[in-house]
């Protein structure tokens, strides 16, 4: 377990803007979550003020280009710019590969942009299981926005949805058929649309298709959300996604839907970490047998999977015996 004084000494500095502190600090939080609640006081209270943007949408969409150049705009405009960008595991060392920090290497060394990868390490959604405490900490850092990058799985890249103020999905001419964007369940967590590389042949058919789709549904508190077509490699284009997110950020202050959204993401984390600190409790039982035994009964049809869990849950609930 990190010492307090030592995690305390890192908030401090990262606050004072010692990107290699931050990156220290972030690592411990990758390695045990326990420390953001332990320096949580000690950062910047700048958590309701950040504003976070979640890029998702298929390999290849171009993802990366589009948030360096955001990050440009960004930048332009005196906003401090953190990036979370989830990549697939390497099938070597099961660390993430670092496509993005190629892409966006011409902010590297500016002190007000802190870019961190991060392997999913097999978690489905399109993130990284920790990447929600390292928004968290970011977001509670000096930064004024804290984009996250999803890794570009498909179907199941929806939980950005549950860590983002607002969703820009990215697709090209080059995506495939629309129709297969709307299968994917992403348009329904979508704020901002983009098609991105424009100047292919194609790219003003899905845009169309997406516009058609999104009008045939409902938009709660009457918020339209855009379908824009732009070029991230030319710049084109991408002052409008400013515009368009800026946008979508003042309906979410306006309407209240951006407590509400709040609100609903710490109850998806509290009842993450709680099934996570009862599944660690349950797996201490018994010197690590008690899972493993019970899982032996519920396969050889002697025990219900239900039940098991009942009682697992039941016993680690237990007060401990005093003699």
């Amino acid at each position: 377990m990190t010492r307090l004084s030592d995690a305390a000494t890192l908030a401090s500095a990262a606050t004072g803007g010692d990107d290699r502190a931050l990156g220290r600090l972030v690592s411990l939080v990758e390695s045990d979550p326990a420390v953001l609640a332990e320096v949580a006081t000690k950062l910047a209270t700048n958590a309701s003020r950040a504003h976070t943007i979640g890029i998702t949408g298929s390999p290849g969409v171009g993802k990366s280009t589009l948030i360096a150049d955001l990050i440009r705009q960004f930048r332009a405009e005196q906003r401090r710019v953190a990036v979370v960008a989830v990549d697939p595991s390497s099938p070597f060392s099961g660390g993430a590969l670092l496509g993005d920090r190629i892409r966006m290497q011409a902010h590297v060394l500016d002190r007000d942009v802190f870019i961190r990868s991060m392997s999913n390490r097999g978690h489905l959604g399109g993130l990284a299981s920790r990447t929600p405490d390292v928004i968290d900490l970011l977001s509670r850092a000096r930064f004024d926005v804290v984009i996250i990058e999803t890794v570009g799985i498909g179907q199941a890249e929806v939980e950005i949805a549950n860590y983002a103020d607002t969703v820009v999905l990215v697709s090209t001419a080059d995506s495939g058929d629309s129709v297969q964007v709307a299968k994917a369940g992403v348009l329904e967590i979508g704020d901002v649309f983009v098609v991105n590389k424009s100047d292919r042949p194609g790219s003003g058919v899905i845009a169309a298709d997406l516009r058609e789709m999104l009008s045939l549904g409902t938009h709660e508190g009457g918020f339209d959300p855009q379908v824009l077509e732009l070029s991230a490699q030319t710049h084109q284009g991408v002052a409008e996604l400013i515009d368009e997110i800026a946008r979508h950020r003042e309906w979410l202050n306006a309407s209240g839907k951006l407590d509400r959204l709040r609100l609903r993401r710490a109850e998806t984390r509290l009842r993450s970490v709680i099934a996570e600190l009862a599944l660690a409790r349950t797996e201490s039982l018994d010197n690590g047998t008690a899972i493993p035994t019970a899982a032996a009964q519920i396969a050889e049809g002697s025990l219900d999977v239900r039940e098991a869990a009942r009682v697992l849950l039941d016993h680690f609930a237990e007060p401990p015996v005093t003699s």
